[in-house]
């Protein structure tokens, strides 16, 4: 049987000839996010931390929970690294902590997960949602001056698919305003930020208060969920710690109104493996940015990500706008050929039901984040992506529209 362009068969046509041509359909090998891959790389070193975790028997906050928290402080640069829940868990606590006046204004991105804007409204505060950068999908500076009244008490900027914002201008914007900087770094951990006098600080310790997820897809990624806060104000950790364990000081003693959050050790055993290859990960997704990059910058249907020259990207996403309203059938198209691919994010938070009426926004100054929504769709993205992988990806995508 001789097949001269297998790059051209459906995906229906290539399970039915993998059993006999394996090699000939690597797309039935691509995956949005590879965790069996990074894994099975790694599999002695988790396999003996989770063992260690079965034999002390210590799965509520065990030694490794303490040992990952000092370990990634050190890592990050941060005094203080408080382990919790989940990473919406992280954003509560955060907001909890610093006791916001109710009705109190946050200002964050309207182009994000829900879980930002979803914390501030259970915490009887009113998200104020502004719109991005059209380039580089983060908060836009100047629109966030203009969303500032005498009710706006913090900001949450988003770093976004794995850039940093603008934290030159919205840590000035802050202070100008004595405003808290909570950042949301749940898709950006391990991100550097230079300042304008040369400083750099890694993505989510330039802020009062820091946040992350480690949710498994993450850049750094557990076995479930898991969250943390980052802060160097001793005060605000050692309060934040005590809300994550229902605001107890001393054992059944209680300072403040809290919650039940925590990391479990086994979950903490495995992240502390992970994180000595978190340079090795971020590292391979950049090898993988770089690939599309050079795939896709001369195609006039696509516009490849921006780089904020002041950040690093750890490409939590690798996210292409699609011109001329063609995304639509860009994602058919890959659908067809078997490449996984994502839309980060179809509706702005404003457009969902519960926040239309919940929170504040200018509708008319939210243009580049309806537009953006309707542009935007992500690739494979991942530790594991082969170059015979990324060149099938890359050979599909460019064949569109052709």
């Amino acid at each position: 049987m001789i097949i001269d362009n297998f790059h051209s068969f459906t995906k229906a046509q290539c399970l039915t000839l993998t059993p006999i041509f394996p090699y000939l359909c690597p797309m039935n090998q691509i995956k949005m996010v590879d965790l069996g891959g990074q894994h099975a790389k790694i599999k002695d070193e988790l396999d003996e931390a989770i063992g260690m975790v079965m034999q002390t028997t210590a799965f509520i906050k065990g030694p490794d929970v303490r040992q990952f928290e000092e370990e990634l402080a050190d890592y990050i640069g941060i005094a203080h690294v408080i382990s919790c829940g989940n990473g919406t868990d992280a954003l509560q606590l955060a907001l909890m902590a610093l006791e916001l006046p109710t009705g109190s204004e946050v200002i964050t991105t309207d182009f994000t997960f829900v879980a930002t804007a979803e914390v501030v409204r259970l915490l009887g505060l009113v998200p104020v949602l502004v719109d991005i950068e059209p380039d580089t999908f983060n908060i836009d500076p100047i629109k966030l001056i203009d969303a500032i009244t005498d009710k706006t008490k913090a900001i949450i900027p988003v770093h976004l698919f794995g850039q940093c914002a603008d934290m030159d201008a919205i840590m000035d914007i802050a202070k100008r305003h004595n405003l808290y900087v909570i950042e949301d770094t749940a898709q950006a951990i391990g991100t550097e930020y230079t300042f304008k006098d040369g400083t750099k600080r890694k993505s989510g310790t330039i802020g009062h208060i820091g946040c992350t997820s480690f949710f498994p897809s993450k850049n750094l990624g557990a076995a479930g969920d898991g969250g943390a806060v980052f802060t160097n104000d001793a005060n605000l950790a050692k309060k934040i710690s005590s809300i994550a364990n229902h605001g107890q000081g001393d054992q059944y003693y209680y300072q403040y109104i809290g919650i039940n959050s925590r990391l479990d050790t086994f979950q903490a055993a495995i992240l502390r493996v992970k994180l000595r290859h978190l340079n090795e990960y971020n590292k391979a997704r950049q090898n993988a940015a770089a690939y599309y990059d050079k795939a896709f910058s001369g195609n006039p249907l696509l516009q490849i990500p921006k780089r904020n020259p002041s950040s690093t990207h750890t490409f939590h996403q690798y996210t292409l706008k699609v011109l001329e309203g063609k995304r639509s059938e860009l994602e058919k198209h890959l659908n067809d050929k078997g490449i996984p691919n994502k839309v980060y994010y179809p509706v702005p938070i404003h457009a969902n039901k519960p926040y239309t009426d919940s929170c504040r926004y200018n509708i008319a100054a939210l243009e580049s984040a309806l537009s953006v929504s309707n542009q935007v769709i992500s690739l494979p993205m991942h530790t594991e992506l082969s170059e015979e992988q990324l060149k099938y990806i890359c050979s599909t995508v460019n064949a569109f529209g052709l």
